[in-house]
Parts: C-alpha cells; structure tokens; sequence
C-alpha cells in the first residue's frame, strides 16, 4: 500500500480572539495532490483556520507543518515563500490594469520587470491546466469567473503548490463552475494540493477527494468523499440529524401584486445596469431571479424599494389584486411607500450599510420598523424588545444579549437578524437579496421554509439567488437576467440548471410569461 504523504500537516492548533477561542486543539491533514473540502457552520473556525496557513494570523499554540517540515508562518510572503496560495472570495485586483499586470504586481525582479517574459510564463501556465484567458483585458472588462482566474494564475505564477479556495463557485454560472471543476482536476493531477472552502455540498461531492468536518472551532474528523452523502456531512457538521428538504406546494389563489414595465435605470457611470424590464409578481409565489454577479439584481430590487432612481417604467402595486385599484411607486421613497398603504419587506445585499445599523444591538435595529408606533416623544420599546428575543431564539443568533452590536456579529448571525426582522413586518411584498449569502445550510433550510411559509400566507416573495440549485427547488417561476436585460421567465419545476445557466450567458432563451 502506497504511503500517503503529507502537504500540510497541522498539529493541536489553537487560535483565540480575547475570551473567544476560533479554534481549539486543531490536528488536520492534506495530502499531497488532494482536493480537500473544509466544512463547518457559520462561525465553526474555517476561515480562521486557512488565515493561518495563509499568514494572516498567527497561531497561539500548535505547529503547523509543510511537506513534513516544522515552519512558522507570519505574513503572506512566508506562506508565499513555502508555496502556499489562497484565493479569496473578494478578489484582490487593480482594475484598471491587465491580466498580465495584475500578475506581475509585486514581484521583484533583478532591473526592469519584462512584461513579455511574464507574459510567455503564464501562457504556459495557462495551457498546461487549461486556463482561457486574455492576458491584455483590463481587469474591469472582465466577468467575474475571468477574474478568478487570474487570482488563480496569480499565485500558481508565484510558484504556489498548495492552493486554498474560499467559496470559489459563489457566483459562478453552471458552465463556469464546471470548468473551474476541470482546472482544479488537472491541478491536482499535477501534483498540487487543493482545499476548497464551500457551502454547496454538491459541489463537495462532485469535485473533493476527502472532506475535513469542523464544528464549533473543533476538529470533527474527515470522511473520503466517496463514502459520504449530503445527509451524513449536513449531520457531522450540525452534530444531529437534519431535515434536508425545502417544501414548495403549489400556489394557491395567485393574486397580481406588482406590475412592472418597461423598466430602465442607468448607474452613476451613465451606464445602462437595467434595460427595458417588464414582469408580473403575484402574491402567493415566489419569484427567483438568477443571473451573473452585477446582472442588476440589485439596482431592480432597489428600484421597487423607492431606493433606485429611473430613466423610464413604470411599478405599480395592487393592493387588493388586478381588480383593486393601483398605486404607482415612481418616484416614491421608502417612506412614501409605506405611507401609501403599501407593505413592503426588503433585505439588501448590503447588511450593515443598508439593512442594519452596526452600533446598535437587535432591539435598536428592531425600532427602526417602528419607531413611528410611539406615542408623542416616546419610543415604543416593548415591542421590538419581545420581537428581538424571538428572532434571537427562533433563528438561532449567536450573541450575548439583544444589546449587543450587531456589527460584532458574524456575518451569518447580522443576516439572521435582518432576515427574521423583515419577515415579522407582515408585508404583501418580500424581497430578498442574497437571503442566505455566509449562512451555514442548517440556518439556509430555515429561511428557505421560512419564505414558503410567507408565500402559502399570500405574500409575494421575490427571492435573488446565487445557487441554481437551491433556485429550482424553491421558487415557482425563475426570471433570468443577462446584462440587465430579461433573457427569460422559466417554471422552475420543469426547468434544468443547465437551460438556466445558458440564459443567464445569453445562449439560452425561456418564456417570458411562463
């Protein structure tokens, strides 16, 4: 039997923050030429854990070891100079330069850096794991999977043989996600070592070798990827048996709620982000929107929020159905909006610039929705308190006390807060925005049934997603947006990923009153 030889061998790490402890007695793993998938919920210590191998953070006890070798690890040079890589979620790139340039940048040469010779370098690079890429396009010309791609070449080019990928398949389109898979496949044929931070247990399944489980900054254990099932890795990371599957009854007694034509906006650049957009929302659905990153997912729902200045369209709400009477929002702010009758819910991309104030606590952040509802000067505070407490409670947040900053919260705990808070308004319209962006998959099948139940309420739930999978299984219709245009409206029970994933590039085309 062949010997199993060691990339990374990590012995009885421990990380603190303060009284808090990230990780605790780590002892993991990699092999080399693996691919390697890291789980755990929110707050489980992954990311901690990768930033210390990247040199981010320092251990506080523990020996990390490279190819078998003692090594300490104090800044990106040093895991850098013993080939270790990590490319992260947000890209670091300039974007006013190439590919080639961003590349090059920070590497030191003897004399004048020749641009040529980099250039010949990853033009190898590129043709031995099967990159596609133009190395003079301007980093801002780029789509999101070419920008990975550079990141990728950017630190096999600086002589990484350990490669750590952070939810590297976030917003990548079904097609793109399969040739990222390929890329990955050759590199690890070549001898290279993967691990792979990812939510998406399918994915796990599909592309790793072996998974390493963490739960609660402890090490769980690994289990070869071949021996395990969406069930048995949900359950090692929850620590119990846990219900995989979103419920999606068939509407009932759909009633128009918002009628949009025509829809035209152009971003501070005087760029068109949404062009010439026409659809129907009912209540009693849920509507999916799916699309590539920067599609203007987020400029519409804005649009319909009051927050979104227009070049043309019209939004108009029927709060008593087609039959009832309709208000027309243009040219309405939130405020507005609301003092028309109209109930709308809304949770932002942007959780702590738009959706909560980081200052204040979940009882604080619970006022803003009814700070109005107090008598004269004074702020009625029973309410949001007892609203507070059962979001704390029902959702799950991890946090001292319903005073507690929310912006010293983990991400997955700040969208728990906004979530729960939008979905107690009671609204007739919900839209949602990256519901379950950083959320661990027990908390994500909670708000999934948490939006069914609005949906069978009769409220229309508009849900923008990143996962096609999750897409198909919860909402009733999907729109597709490419380029800020409707590439189509599919049903989302008898559609596929791949006819998706092909709208969402242009190359498909759906109904547009499916």
């Amino acid at each position: 039997m062949e010997t199993v030889k060691n990339a990374i061998r990590m012995e009885h790490i421990t990380k603190r923050f303060g009284d808090v402890v990230a990780n605790r007695d780590i002892n993991m793993e990699l092999h080399k030429g693996e691919i390697l998938s890291l789980l755990g919920e929110n707050g489980s210590g992954k990311t901690t854990l990768m930033n210390m191998l990247s040199g981010i953070y320092h251990a506080d006890e523990g020996q990390i070891y490279v190819n078998d070798q003692p090594v300490t690890i104090s800044s990106p040079k040093d895991a850098f100079d013993l080939g270790i890589g990590m490319i992260h979620q947000h890209f670091k790139l300039v974007d006013v330069f190439t590919a080639t340039e961003n590349i090059a940048l920070g590497l030191k040469d003897h004399g004048r850096l020749d641009l040529k010779q980099v250039s010949q370098r990853i033009e190898e690079i590129c043709r031995k794991y099967g990159f596609e890429i133009d190395l003079s396009q301007k980093v801002y010309e780029m789509s999101v999977s070419q920008k990975q791609t550079v990141e990728i070449v950017k630190v096999l080019y600086r002589g990484a043989d350990i490669l750590i990928l952070d939810e590297p398949t976030a917003v990548l389109t079904p097609q793109e996600t399969e040739k990222l898979f390929a890329v990955m496949r050759n590199m690890r044929d070549d001898g290279k070592s993967l691990i792979i931070i990812t939510h998406k247990l399918h994915e796990v399944l599909e592309i790793s070798d072996r998974v390493a489980v963490l739960r609660k900054g402890e090490y769980i254990g690994d289990v070869p990827t071949s021996e395990a099932t969406l069930q048995s890795l949900t359950d090692m990371m929850v620590g119990r048996a846990v219900t995989l599957n979103i419920d999606r009854p068939e509407p009932k007694e759909l009633v128009k709620r918002l009628e949009i034509r025509g829809l035209t906006v152009r971003n501070v650049y005087d760029v068109k982000v949404l062009d010439d957009i026409s659809f129907d929302v009912y209540g009693g659905e849920i509507l999916g929107i799916a699309g590539i990153s920067g599609c203007g997912q987020r400029e519409l729902l804005e649009s319909i929020a009051g927050l979104q200045k227009l070049e043309s369209g019209s939004i108009r709400f029927y709060p008593e159905g087609e039959s009832g009477e309709a208000h027309e929002l243009v040219g309405l702010d939130p405020m507005a909006i609301r003092k028309h009758g109209v109930s709308m819910a809304f949770v932002p991309e942007d959780r702590l610039g738009m959706g909560l104030v980081g200052s204040m606590g979940m009882t604080g952040n619970m006022m803003l929705r009814s700070w109005n509802k107090g008598k004269g000067v004074f702020l009625d505070r029973k309410g949001p308190e007892a609203l507070a407490n059962q979001v704390w409670k029902d959702l799950e947040v991890v946090t001292p006390s319903t005073s507690f900053p929310v912006r010293r919260l983990s991400g997955g705990n700040v969208q728990k807060v906004l979530v729960g808070r939008e979905i107690a308004q009671d609204p007739a319209v919900l839209m949602t925005a990256y519901a379950v962006r950083g959320l661990d998959i027990n908390t994500s099948y909670t708000i999934y049934n948490l939006l069914t139940q609005e949906k069978m309420k009769g409220v229309a739930v508009i849900f923008v997603g990143e996962d096609l999978d999750v897409l198909l299984e919860l909402c009733d219709r999907i729109l597709v947006l490419c380029g800020g245009r409707v590439s189509g409206i599919v049903d989302g029970r008898t559609t596929d990923k791949i006819q998706v994933g092909a709208m969402m590039t242009h190359l498909g085309g759906g109904s547009a009153d499916a």
